[in-house]
């Protein structure tokens, strides 16, 4: 399948239960295809995992980009920042709800480099900026090159490079990025 995002057709979504299983197709493939090339975000077969899947759903915080009926990219909003974001040197002081932050954005490997990344921030902000939040945050493994160009294409900066209290020794260290929308 080859998609442009930016032709006609492409929607954003709020998964439901249904979705579940092609979202986890969709991060399969992207695994599949990271170990084959360059592991930037360094995902495992555990994560993202059905059951964090199953719970973003649950709680309403799984998105995805459809186009021609299929899942070609997805995305996780949440105010949760799973991690201690508040030792980042952001620009604003926020309370944890006056934020939200991506997590896992993966796009269909048959898709690369059709628009499907800049969709998902695109829509992703639009959707933070109708929620009103304040800003949009995130993390990434500090050389994960292809995340840090989107994000900086589209305005995000680097609030530092920083031990989020997460406990996963293959990742001692996340940068993290910040786009504030007010």
């Amino acid at each position: 399948m080859k998609y442009d995002a930016n032709g006609s057709g492409a929607a954003f979504i709020r998964c439901r239960e249904e979705h579940l299983d092609a979202v986890m197709a969709l991060y399969e493939r992207s695994l599949d295809e990271l170990e084959k090339t360059v592991n930037y975000p360094k995902w495992t077969k555990d994560h993202p995992g059905r059951e964090y899947v199953a719970q973003a759903i649950g709680k309403g915080e799984q998105f995805a980009c459809v186009a021609d009926g299929e899942i070609v990219g997805a995305v996780v909003l949440s105010e949760d920042p799973e991690g201690a974001y508040e030792l980042g040197n952001w620009s604003r002081e926020l309370e944890n709800g006056e934020y939200i932050v991506f997590h896992i954005l993966a796009v269909e490997p048959e898709c690369k480099h059709c628009g499907i990344g800049s969709f998902l921030v695109d829509n992703s902000v639009a959707f933070a900026r109708r929620g009103g939040y304040k800003a949009v945050r995130l993390d990434i493994v500090p050389d994960n090159i292809p995340a840090r160009r989107l994000y900086e294409s589209k305005g995000f900066t680097s609030a530092g490079i920083l031990d989020l209290r997460r406990d996963i020794p293959e990742i001692p260290l996340f940068e993290i990025f910040e786009l504030n929308l007010v």
